[in-house]
């Protein structure tokens, strides 16, 4: 499809786009309206294998004719750099941002029907860990991701850069209550692993062959951790042994060398 000249940043058909930056702004708008945008040619082709619908691309003019693989059916708009800069407040070094449609997520329900292992996220409201998360998740063999209503959204921009498009390779549901679904968890078969520094937490190495073998992992968010609520929930308390007096870690880094010693055995 030609590309749409777009010449300036207050153009009506480009809405989608306006004031990438702003959180608080594209937390009310993004939603609601059922978007999200894409950031990256490999992102945007990893959004269209998964199934995702394009609304519409924006593209820096000078690469306009250098695309392939985008939808017939969505308007590709092109401007120059300045223009885009305006539109979106931020320099799109990488060329290329893609507006598209949502999808309903599937019930808590669904996913603890199919899923073998779950990572349980409370509270979980940076985008740079969350995106991350779902990446680590991804590469080392976690089926599904539970969300507690207060985590961030794993659509939003930045966290789906952080992915490189791996939050679109996850199954995952946010729930509308807390902490009630972990009871549903656990009837579900699933052994509620928490991840907690405290003294009386198991080693994660040392968790036994049936501990490992549903396992819902629970992580909070970076800082306050899980709440007393989670940890009451939870069968057992889980920690990475640390050395040199480090008393934790960055919540994606704890996630990933967990996923790995919970699945590895599966990878043999």
């Amino acid at each position: 499809m030609p590309a749409i000249a777009i010449t300036t940043p207050d153009d009506p058909r480009i809405g989608d786009y306006r004031a990438l930056t702003d959180l608080e702004l594209r937390t009310r708008w993004e939603p609601p309206n059922g978007l999200f945008i894409a950031e990256g040619e490999l992102v945007i082709q990893r959004a269209l294998r998964a199934g995702y619908r394009m609304r519409s691309a924006l593209v820096d003019e000078k690469r306009a004719g250098q695309l392939t693989g985008l939808p017939g059916d969505a308007p590709l708009y092109a401007a120059a750099p300045p223009v885009l800069e305006s539109i979106t407040g931020f320099h799109v070094h990488r060329g290329i941002l893609a507006s598209f449609h949502r999808r309903p997520l599937p019930s808590l329900d669904d996913l603890l029907g199919t899923a073998r292992n779950l990572a349980v996220l409370e509270g979980l409201n940076t985008h740079t860990n969350l995106g991350a998360l779902f990446r680590s998740a991804a590469a080392l063999g976690i089926d599904a991701i539970v969300l507690s209503p207060n985590c961030a959204d794993p659509l939003y921009r930045r966290a789906v850069r952080v992915s490189m498009g791996e939050v679109f390779a996850i199954p995952y549901t946010k729930t509308e209550s807390w902490p009630d679904p972990l009871v549903a968890i656990r009837d579900a078969g699933f052994t509620l692993l928490a991840m907690t520094p405290a003294p009386d937490a198991v080693a994660l190495q040392r968790l036994t062959p049936e501990q490992r073998r549903r396992p819902a992992l629970l992580l909070g968010a970076e800082g306050p951790g899980l709440t007393a609520d989670a940890l009451t929930a939870s069968d057992v308390r889980v920690a990475i042994p640390m050395h040199n007096d480090v008393d934790s870690l960055n919540v994606a880094t704890a996630a990933a060398i967990t996923f790995y010693e919970l699945t590895r055995d599966a990878t043999r």
